[in-house]
């Protein structure tokens, strides 16, 4: 597998996620960033879940590791940490970084972002369940929050207000998204619906690895998206209080999120028989609401 190849099928990904990343309205410049961000992100959680194009040799050659070690994820995650370390002094050795380092230039991007989402694939490692909501708010601030304090400092829009408003959001995301991958990540022995919640619907992971959710799951999995649509609705004003293109991508953030809450209650919150995804036309109806509701 070559470098284009590797780097591109991690790229590819960006059309499965339950929100834009980068789409065609915005200005040429923003895509670009914003797609050397995604790439970013997309690798550091692939390192982390073992989901690396080609078993991850290429990748692991690039980072200066032998090949034979790209299944020692701490060792990528170190490797990779220390390549990132050449966007902001240097020259870095993976295409995807390399690609990053103009970005990073342009906009007087800090390493602490970056820095999260490793820590966050980090933690994956060593951290498989969490305890309590509280514990997983904290996961989220590292795992999620630093992309979109990423897109506010790429379009200049950032204040504290505003990032607030954005972890908000970007939390809602994170938690939507366990919620729609609760099998596969058992799959990957790894669970983030809080013990203390489980506890209190009576649930346990023999549960969760049933063909399809009991009603205590379901009432679970109601619960957790309930919290997951509160977060949504605190970050909602996030959109109302930008402009422009920039406001219509920050609507399909919100808008994604909410498709895809909508998407698990259609399921009758079994998100064990399928993961529940969103459709586009659900999509653009959340996207138009939210637009509407701040306008």
């Amino acid at each position: 597998m070559t470098g284009d190849d590797s780097s591109r099928a991690v790229l590819d990904k960006a059309a499965r996620e339950n929100f834009p990343v980068a789409p065609a309205f915005l200005p040429r410049a923003w895509r670009r960033d914003l797609m050397a961000v995604y790439g970013f992100a997309r690798l550091v959680d692939d390192i982390g879940d073992g989901d690396l194009a080609g078993g991850g040799r290429y990748d692991a050659l690039r980072l200066g590791l032998d090949p034979a070690v790209a299944g020692d994820r701490l060792a990528m995650l170190d490797a990779f940490e220390t390549d990132l370390g050449r966007v902001f002094d240097g020259a870095p050795s993976h295409p995807l970084l390399a690609a990053l380092q103009p970005t990073v230039r342009r906009h007087g991007l800090t390493p602490e972002p970056f820095l999260g989402l490793i820590a966050a694939n980090r933690q994956d490692q060593r951290i498989r369940r969490y305890g309590t909501y509280d514990d997983l708010l904290a996961y989220c601030e590292l795992s999620a929050n630093p992309v979109g304090r990423l897109v506010l400092s790429i379009t200049g829009t950032s204040t504290p207000e505003r990032v607030r408003l954005s972890d908000a959001v970007c939390t809602a995301l994170q938690i939507v998204e366990h919620l729609q991958d609760v099998a596969e990540d058992l799959g990957r022995d790894r669970v983030y619906l809080p013990a203390e919640d489980m506890k209190r619907f009576a649930v346990d992971e023999d549960d969760l690895a049933a063909p399809s959710a009991g009603p205590q799951v379901r009432e679970l999995i109601a619960f957790e998206a309930e919290r997951a649509r509160e977060l949504l609705a605190e970050g909602t004003p996030l959109v109302g209080s930008v402009h422009g293109r920039l406001r219509l991508l920050l609507a399909g953030f919100v808008g994604g999120g909410r498709a895809a809450l909508k998407a698990v209650q259609n399921a009758g919150y079994d998100v064990l028989a399928v993961s529940p995804k969103a459709t586009k036309p659900g999509l653009l109806r959340e996207v138009g609401s939210t637009l509407r509701r701040e306008g």
